[in-house]
């Protein structure tokens, strides 16, 4: 799932009328979330999150920058906060599968449109910046909206896109990328805020001010006063009182949760507290984090446990939740709090009890039907595999094959995931067919145009069943490395796990196949029938030896 997150800032926030007119611009573009919508009064300024596909965020941002464009006047704009157009800022961020230069392309392409199509000024900062003097925004907002007009008049303010002319309504807009921001509290079991300031004192980039044997600050040779750097890059942080907790809080913002991840913040803090004679209780994340950030922080503290990480991801996440004591002061539901959770598709067969799976199974309806079958051999196959690697993860005399083990386990979890996505995919993509057969066809117009859209559904649910066919031969191949070198107790799961991947790899071949049947592209076909049935030939191969082998580990 390739997800971007967008924090466009505009320069309104006390017209509630204008603020949902923004609000409504973004949420006119189909696909996209409109995570949070944040007004401040003093500051006269609104911070919008939003999220989805980068595509689909690139429109909703442009949608949002021309609405305000059209609804705020900068020669009118008072307000607390710095600012110098109407769409003040506007980063990209990269939530999964999305890297960092796909973001820098995404602002590159809305500063274009920006630019071209709506005559405001762009400049590109962050990540995203053309030159390093507009890196930060303090130094791309010096003078503020009042200096634009006679900056624009200079080379070196030459904006990155769109004409040097000073548009006096809508201003100029920053673009960028950046990494993903979080806020994050650290809970101590004490109201005392020098014990929460001294540590964050201590860990955040700044540092503390350095000082002699007397206490006095040092002070370097130009003047200065010199600082002793703290533990984290990309950390700011302080310490204070939360009078409804109660307690004192190290409150700190990750800039960089590559450089800084959140569980090496909150375990330097349980650290740092105990040597204080204090104790961390728990921490909090303000507003919504990746899901990425909980799974390290599970994999993290689960290796320093000596556990196996070849687990399920909600159980790893769970893990990750309970580690850093996020349900401390208040619930913590991923489902709120977690980005990707708000796009996940449902999985309305995947979530069926085995009974319920089966007596739909057994209706008259013709999905679910061999393919979503085949992906539930696939996943029970990596499902036991995996069951054997952690239980000769824990083994007592097998620690030689630890390393081994745990990586089976996490291949084998995702193989397992990916193929009980498939259980829907394949019975959706059936369903897409049927669709496009009830498409109109009184015309010759229409017949070429249902004609084409059944060819490429179907070609669609040819390659449902295929990915299904090609997952069965890395579950044939943990299958055999569990069976031979794994918990000698759990051998004939791991034949079962053999069986059912074989199983799963002809019930998917059979799909492909006859799918194949209804395609008029015969190139595409052939290449298809091609692959396929050298996969099926590498299955027959792999399945024949972990046959031989259990039959002759067991004495059948």
């Amino acid at each position: 799932m390739k997800l971007v997150e967008c924090v466009p800032n505009f320069s309104e926030g006390q017209d509630q009328s204008k603020i949902d007119a923004i609000s409504e611009a973004i949420r006119s573009v189909s696909g996209v979330a409109l995570l949070d919508v944040d007004p401040g009064k003093a500051t006269n300024r609104t911070v919008y999150t939003l999220a989805g596909s980068p595509d689909i965020v690139v429109e909703a941002a442009f949608e949002a920058i021309k609405r305000g464009a059209e609804i705020i006047d900068m020669r009118n704009h008072k307000g607390e906060h710095a600012r110098q157009g109407a769409c003040d800022v506007c980063p990209f961020v990269p939530i999964s599968d999305v890297t960092m230069e796909e973001c820098v392309e995404l602002a590159n392409r809305l500063g274009k449109r920006v630019g071209e199509e709506l005559g405001i000024p762009v400049y590109l900062y962050a990540e995203a910046a053309k030159k390093p003097e507009r890196v930060k925004m303090p130094d791309i907002r010096v003078g503020e909206y009042e200096a634009l007009e006679e900056k624009l008049k200079k080379p070196e303010w030459k904006p990155d896109y769109g004409e040097a002319k000073f548009n006096a309504k809508a201003g100029v807009t920053v673009i960028g990328a950046r990494n993903f921001l979080i806020a994050y509290n650290i809970n101590l079991n004490s109201t005392n805020t020098k014990l929460a300031k001294e540590i964050a004192f201590t860990i955040r980039e700044r540092g503390r001010l350095k000082r002699d044997k007397d206490g006095k600050k040092v002070v370097g040779a130009d003047g200065k006063a010199e600082r002793v750097a703290g533990m984290f890059t990309s950390l700011q942080g302080t310490g204070w009182l939360i009078p409804e907790y109660n307690r004192a809080q190290v409150t700190v913002n990750i800039l960089n949760i590559d450089t800084t991840p959140v569980h090496k913040v909150y375990d330097a803090c349980c650290d740092l507290a105990t040597k204080l004679g204090c104790r961390v209780t728990g921490s909090e994340v303000v507003g919504m984090l990746p899901k990425r950030v909980l799974h390290e922080a599970g994999i993290y503290f689960l290796k320093k446990q000596g556990s196996t990480t070849g687990i399920s991801e909600d159980e790893i996440i769970r893990n990750g939740i309970i580690s850093l004591g996020l349900d401390d002061v208040a619930p913590f539901d991923p489902k709120m709090k977690v980005i990707e959770e708000r796009f996940l598709s449902e999985t309305p067969l995947a979530s069926m009890t085995v009974k319920a799976f089966n007596e739909e199974l057994a209706s008259n309806s013709p999905a679910p039907g061999g393919g979503s079958v085949s992906a539930v051999a696939g996943a029970m196959s990596a499902g036991l595999s995996s069951m054997v690697a952690a239980l000769t993860f824990e083994k007592k005399g097998f620690e030689s094959t630890k390393e081994e083990m745990e990586k089976i386990g996490a291949q084998t979890q995702d193989i397992m995931r990916r193929q009980l996505s498939a259980i829907d995919d394949d019975t959706n993509s059936f369903n897409a067919v049927i669709d496009c057969m009830r498409l109109p066809k009184k015309t010759e117009e229409q017949k070429a145009a249902r004609a084409a859209a059944i060819e490429e559904a179907t070609k669609n649910a040819t390659m449902e069943p295929f990915g299904i066919l090609e997952r069965t031969l890395p579950s044939l191949d943990c299958a055999l490395s569990v069976a031979e070198r794994g918990n000698p107790n759990s051998l004939s799961d791991a034949g079962v796990a053999a069986l059912m991947a074989h199983a799963a790899a002809y019930g998917a071949f059979y799909n492909v196949l006859i799918n194949l049947d209804g395609i008029e592209d015969k190139g595409w076909c052939e290449d298809t029938k091609s692959k396929a049935s050298k996969i099926i030939d590498e299955a027959d191969k792999k399945a024949a030896s972990i046959k031989k082998m259990m039959l002759e580990k067991l004495g059948g």
